[in-house]
């Protein structure tokens, strides 16, 4: 009997403990699942994880999947296909679909970053650089056509270089045959003097001695919407709920990011840079602050977007401009500017 009485004691004890368990565990049941492509992976969209990590898509109902799609072109082509809901990329791919007549234009509802994220990553070191240095040299530059090659190209003809995409007889020759999430792998295996990188790759090849970074490309240039969320307008026009949702949940990152510091960010986000050490995260985020890098609020201005379009221009790759409010939509993060507080 008494053998008995701690038998169903144990039973008794392990049923409350179980229980206490799973009233600990998130029953995610509930949400919608949203699923998100990265153009790629970077402190550079640190707001973007803070919103999965402060729980603010689980505030707004939603479950987000996020996979790195490895390139704006592959992130597009993930959205077309519906294999996403949301995109996350630059505009630029946006204008492309429009203007080569896509029937379910993507619409750019929030916009995250409001300058160039890449640095110029030199492989011998450089302490009195300037961009006369760079006369003579081949930077690897990313894929022709991509807002990170366009906006090096503005930067370096800014700055009184002839730079041209894969030219040897330029002052400045930008190789744009290397894939996006290549370019750090063919910098150390190449001939190339420079090459432009996000972070955390480029703190990653200054502390492996094999580069060391010189110059931001976000700091010489205006306000630009270098990456914004979009989706179908066949997918906005019937989950509009959900968009208005994720924007939300965005817009309180946002808040959240500009009211914190580079050490409060960097615990917020470093599950997802594992890789990384936390003083090495807290300097690239200092990094990101120091150029104000992310936009504070969602909304995606005509006059940013204009700006980004020059940029196409200049190098070539827009001979029609698309206009903004076809691909634009700011009711959603107008709204939830208007409504959170």
């Amino acid at each position: 009997m008494k053998n008995f009485k701690c038998f169903l004691s144990f039973f008794i004890l392990l049923f409350v403990f179980t229980g206490l368990l799973a009233g600990c565990q998130k029953d995610t049941s509930s949400l919608t699942k949203i699923k998100v492509a990265e153009v790629t992976h970077s402190v550079f969209y640190a707001p973007s994880y803070v919103a999965m990590s402060e729980g603010f898509f689980e505030e707004e109902g939603l479950e987000v999947e996020l996979t790195n799609a490895g390139g704006a072109d592959k992130a597009m082509a993930a959205l077309i296909s519906g294999e996403v809901q949301v995109g996350f990329m630059g505009p630029e791919a946006t204008i492309y679909v429009y203007n080569e007549g896509g029937k379910d234009i993507p619409i750019n509802f929030a916009q995250l970053t409001q300058r160039d994220g890449s640095f110029l990553v030199s492989k011998n070191p450089n302490p009195n650089f300037t961009f006369d240095s760079l006369k003579g040299s081949e930077i690897i530059g990313g894929r022709k056509g991509g807002v990170p090659e366009m906006t090096l190209e503005y930067v370096l003809k800014s700055k009184g270089l002839d730079a041209r995409p894969d030219d040897k007889n330029a002052e400045v020759n930008v190789r744009t045959d290397i894939a996006f999430d290549a370019m750090a792998g063919a910098f150390t295996g190449l001939d190339a003097d420079y090459v432009t990188l996000f972070e955390p790759l480029a703190t990653s090849m200054e502390n492996e001695g094999k580069g060391y970074i010189v110059a931001s490309i976000g700091e010489q240039v205006d306000n630009i919407p270098y990456t914004c969320y979009s989706t179908t307008a066949s997918y906005m026009n019937e989950n509009g709920d959900q968009i208005q949702a994720f924007t939300n949940a965005i817009y309180k990152a946002q808040q959240w990011v500009a009211s914190h510091s580079s050490e409060e960010i960097a615990t917020s986000i470093h599950g997802f840079f594992s890789e990384m050490e936390y003083d090495d995260l807290v300097t690239v985020v200092n990094r990101y602050k120091s150029i104000d890098a992310w936009a504070e609020t969602p909304i995606l201005k005509e006059e940013s977007l204009n700006n980004l379009m020059t940029v196409m221009e200049e190098a070539g790759q827009l001979d029609q401009r698309a206009p903004y409010d076809v691909i634009v939509d700011t009711s959603y993060a107008e709204h939830a500017v208007e409504s959170i507080k």
